[in-house]
């Protein structure tokens, strides 16, 4: 599923990229960059983390993919950036509008990505009253060996929570992008708006593994969660723009000429 949502974010990244002025090529290579950049940083992290057990177990490192935590989806999301950025600089890329034009697909990726863990059993809920409809409930042990998923037990979907939002998210990212008033409101918007939905959707996760802080107050992901909207925020502030300074210095000009003919 998470193959799935990469291979529907790199299509619709191309289409974004033409909606804000891109080069769609530029823009597939960045995209194609950062994946990879993510998943060699998730495995650097987990060799080095494990490099013990994987010395007198080499065939564990064919298992490795199965592996699914928040410290390594952070790890995988900064090694990314840091590749994404260094392509756009290396492209003289306008940050902006590239992150604008990946907002959306970014969204519809990491939708598809809780749907695959829903299916894995990772990132599970916690224990919903039993004559919840929707809840769910592993059976396979395979869930409790990768993800120490609890059997048997009705637990939130929280995963399909999340998903739908970020379905929600991309979609209204989609629409908007044509109709952004400035460059950067589109990704300012989305890291507000994911920022909420991992923040919301923690409240229904197990805390088990996601660091708790402040006495049980938050966990990791919701601190990185609050870091997140205040960084949308601080995006979708209003700025002069060089055009538009031009423009106001343009007008005056025109009028002292106009009066000098008259």
């Amino acid at each position: 599923m998470a193959a799935v949502g990469v291979l529907l974010a790199l299509y619709l990244a191309q289409r974004t990229a033409r909606m804000a002025g891109l080069n769609p090529a530029d823009v597939w290579n960045l995209c194609v960059i950062a994946l990879f950049a993510a998943l060699l940083g998730q495995r650097l992290l987990l060799v080095l983390m494990n490099w013990k057990a994987l010395r007198q177990h080499p065939a564990w490192m064919l298992a490795l993919a199965m592996v699914h935590h928040p410290l390594l989806a952070s790890a995988g999301a900064v090694a990314g950036g840091v590749a994404a950025l260094a392509y756009a600089l290396r492209r003289q890329m306008p940050l902006r509008s590239t992150a604008d034009a990946l907002a959306a697909p970014m969204a519809l990726g990491l939708a598809f990505e809780q749907l695959g863990a829903l299916l894995a059993g990772s990132g599970w809920g916690v224990d919903a009253p039993a004559t919840l409809p929707w809840a769910v409930t592993y059976t396979s042990t395979l869930a409790a060996r990768w993800s120490g998923t609890p059997l048997g037990v009705p637990l939130h979907p929280v995963q399909a929570y999340a998903a739908l939002a970020l379905l929600a998210l991309a979609a209204a990212m989609l629409v908007w992008l044509p109709r952004r008033r400035q460059q950067g409101d589109v990704a300012g918007a989305w890291m507000m708006g994911f920022g909420v939905i991992v923040y919301l959707t923690e409240l229904w996760r197990d805390s088990e593994g996601r660091g708790r802080l402040l006495h049980g107050a938050i966990d990791g992901p919701q601190l990185a969660a609050i870091v997140c909207v205040l960084a949308g925020a601080a995006m979708l502030r209003e700025r002069k723009t060089a055009e538009l300074g031009a423009v106001q210095w343009a007008a005056p000009a025109a009028e002292e000429k106009s009066e000098d003919r008259q």
